[in-house]
């Protein structure tokens, strides 16, 4: 026995622990093949279709995200038109009631001077008429007056109007002309 220990500690020696025997490379050889028939079959096709549907999925949320894109400029364009519209209409807005208010300024200015020229006129015709009428009221009182005091320097009683009349005519024109 002690020759049959030596034998395979001989054999020992001589093999490589490093590589395997050729009983294990053919079954691991085997082993290999089939998980590589089995990757290549069921593995790789089941990655690669999921690998596809991730990428079309982000291409399809790519393709989404630039019509979300153009979308949202379009309508920030849209809004930024009617907004600048909007500014034009309230600017022709102010613009119109400035006018307006101009014109309703002139308008109340025209009006005011037409009331401030017919009261004024109205003013003019009834301040002639009072003097007018003073103006008669006197003569009557400076007639009457005259002919008291005349008749009282000459001493007689002036009883005649048509001659009291003129000389008190010619009296209040001869005062007329002297101013």
């Amino acid at each position: 026995m002690l020759n049959a220990l030596v034998v395979v500690a001989a054999e020992q020696a001589e093999r490589n622990p490093l590589i395997p025997g050729l009983p294990d490379l053919v079954w691991g050889t085997i082993c290999f093949l089939i998980i590589l028939v089995v990757f290549w079959k069921v593995a790789i096709p089941k990655l690669t279709a999921m690998l596809d549907e991730r990428a079309a999925a982000i291409e399809g949320n790519i393709a989404k995200a630039d019509e979300a894109q153009k979308q949202a400029e379009a309508a920030l364009e849209e809004y930024t038109r009617q907004l600048a519209e909007a500014r034009t209409e309230a600017g022709q807005i102010r613009d119109a009631a400035r006018e307006d208010g101009k014109k309703i300024v002139a308008e109340a200015k025209d009006a005011a001077q037409l009331e401030a020229t017919r009261i004024s006129t109205a003013a003019h015709t009834q301040i002639e008429a009072e003097r007018q009428a003073a103006f008669v009221s006197l003569r009557s009182e400076v007639g009457t007056l005259a002919l008291d005091l005349a008749g009282g320097v000459v001493g007689e009683t002036l009883g005649d109007d048509k001659r009291a009349t003129v000389v008190v005519d010619r009296f209040l024109a001869d005062l007329e002309k002297a101013e």
